[in-house]
């Protein structure tokens, strides 16, 4: 607690930019408020302050704000749920990059054909290790997918145990959004590439000239393993390779490196997977900077005994970007007032009306504010990997994450929903607070497995993302929020917030965990949905 008491006195000693003070109406972010609504601003007046830089996950700042979260778990009556008996569980995280350009080259009879950096490649950075050095035979695979409900299957016809595989990026444009964005991801292909036997892949981008060696040295982040290594699933990926380097590494291949480059831009007659010519030699080295963070868990115990043991949790990160690139008015800190102090207020709002009810849920809550979702989702999979509760208890996960306010919102866009009875039960809730649900409005995006839920949707838990809808003045306000305050400084408490709303949004994400956790039957996946199988969800079969 010492520390802490310093470390504020020291950040309130160095307090915020001189440029700042003249852009705020101070009067108007004081103004009086109605009590729950000025609850739920000085959750974000202090969580959004210049003092704390925008919160970034391995900061002081971001432990200050993590105290001030346990702080208010135990105010709203909540028990420790963290590590030790206490509201904090440490995630130990490491930033992981490249320590050098690496080397690749291609073997092909006695001529050994070195691949340029920069002009034909940029190297990987592999998280589980220092130093990775394969020489193995590569085989071309497609876009790396394997999807049994699709019929789809891009390593049929061949065997990659122990060889390296290239990919190309993409995935076919007929599957289901949520789906199709799974299949995106190169952590996904790399998984699919570790269960078909492959060492490691490489990723084709048939359209990248000129400086492929871009920001080669960006770090990345993750959770760190005992040894001081990253936790990565899947093979290592182990570079991405240019238009340049495509064509040699496909000279004299039985399929052109025109047709690989056609193909790629054709996804409804995938190329059958072949094996290239010689072998290529990898040697890379990866550089590790190791640092803490927390989680923030508290628990609201259940009053059934029969249900008790069964725990609904709702998450929020904590989270945001800290300093940066200061915008035109040469602000540097990235505040995240929206993005997610808000999603924080309201789960802390939320724990005070279970308190104030006077009512304990039949099944037990887990209120968790994760900390690096803006690095990566990273302390939400850390939870869901060491879970500081048996991971079998977990019924549900229903996520808060950047809810904009700044207008009236007239509908629910709840991601999931129409994959597990969570959905049902979401319209129902908000339904008598007058609600409708409303569909993704953009498929396209993919929002399904881009936030802190998706953690718990692969360790088989029906879950749901929640955001205020588009319907009415919704619409114009997201467009303006992404336009001109997503991941900027402008993200702050001086945004016209309408906080009538922030409670509105609180009152919404209430009844939807009250009905979660005071229904008969545990949430359950629909028979047959794509996620619930994929991870052995409850119900899927």
């Amino acid at each position: 607690m010492k520390r802490i008491l310093a470390g504020v006195g020291l950040m309130l000693g160095s307090a915020a930019p001189a440029q700042e003070a003249p852009t705020r109406d101070l009067a108007v972010i004081n103004a009086p408020l109605p009590d729950d609504q000025a609850a739920l601003k000085a959750h974000v007046l202090f969580l959004a302050d210049d003092v704390l830089k925008g919160r970034e996950a391995s900061s002081p700042e971001f432990m200050i704000a993590a105290h001030y979260v346990a702080a208010q778990f135990y105010a709203a009556g909540l028990r420790p749920a963290g590590d030790k008996g206490g509201y904090l569980q440490d995630v130990p995280l490491v930033a992981y990059r490249a320590a050098d350009h690496g080397d690749l080259v291609l073997s092909r009879g006695d001529t050994p054909q070195p691949l340029i950096f920069g002009e034909d490649y940029t190297p990987g950075a592999v998280a589980a290790r220092a130093t990775t050095t394969l020489d193995a035979p590569v085989v071309f695979v497609g876009q790396g997918i394997v999807a049994p409900g699709y019929k789809r299957d891009d390593y049929a016809g061949v065997d990659v145990r122990g060889k390296i595989v290239a990919v190309l990026g993409g995935v076919p444009s007929r599957f289901q959004s949520e789906e199709r964005a799974h299949f995106a991801s190169p952590a996904t292909k790399a998984e699919i590439a570790a269960q078909h036997g492959a060492v490691g892949m490489i990723v084709i981008a048939p359209r990248a000239t000129g400086r492929a060696g871009a920001g080669w040295d960006r770090a990345r982040t993750t959770w760190a393993r005992p040894d001081g290594t990253g936790y990565a699933p899947g093979v290592p990926v182990l570079a991405t390779i240019s238009a340049a380097g495509g064509a040699k590494l496909f000279a004299g291949a039985k399929t052109s490196w025109a047709t690989i480059v056609k193909g790629a831009d054709n996804d409804s007659t995938p190329i059958r997977a072949f094996i290239l010519p010689g072998t290529l030699t990898v040697s890379l080295h990866t550089g590790f900077e190791p640092s803490h963070s927390a989680n923030v868990a508290g628990l609201l115990p259940g009053s059934d005994p029969k249900l008790k043991d069964e725990v609904v949790v709702l998450s929020a990160h904590l989270d945001h970007l800290g300093v940066g690139r200061a915008d035109t008015a040469g602000d540097t800190i990235y505040n995240g007032a929206e993005d997610n102090a808000t999603g924080i207020a309201s789960l802390i709002e939320e724990a005070r009306r279970f308190k104030a009810s006077g009512k304990p849920p039949r099944r037990s809550i887990l209120f968790l504010a994760v900390t690096a979702e803006e690095k990566g989702l990273v302390g939400s999979d850390y939870f869901a990997r060491h879970p500081t509760l048996p991971l079998d208890r977990i019924v549900a996960d229903v996520n808060l994450d950047m809810p904009i306010l700044t207008y009236a919102f007239q509908d629910m866009t709840v991601f999931g929903a129409d994959r597990s009875t969570l959905g049902p039960i979401v319209s129902k809730a908000v339904a008598a607070l007058g609600v409708t649900m409303s569909p993704d409005p953009d498929p396209s995006q993919g929002i399904f497995v881009r936030s802190d839920h998706y953690r718990f949707v692969q360790q088989g838990v029906p879950s749901v993302f929640l955001w205020p809808g588009q319907a009415g003045d919704g619409k114009a306000a997201w467009a303006d929020f992404f336009a001109h305050h997503y991941h900027q400084p402008s993200d702050e408490i001086g945004q016209k917030l309408d906080w009538a709303q922030g409670v509105r949004f609180v009152a919404a994400n209430y009844a939807i965990a009250r009905e979660i956790a005071d229904g008969d039957a545990r949430p359950r996946w629909n028979k047959g949905d794509f996620f619930g199988l994929l991870y052995h969800g409850y119900g899927a079969k």
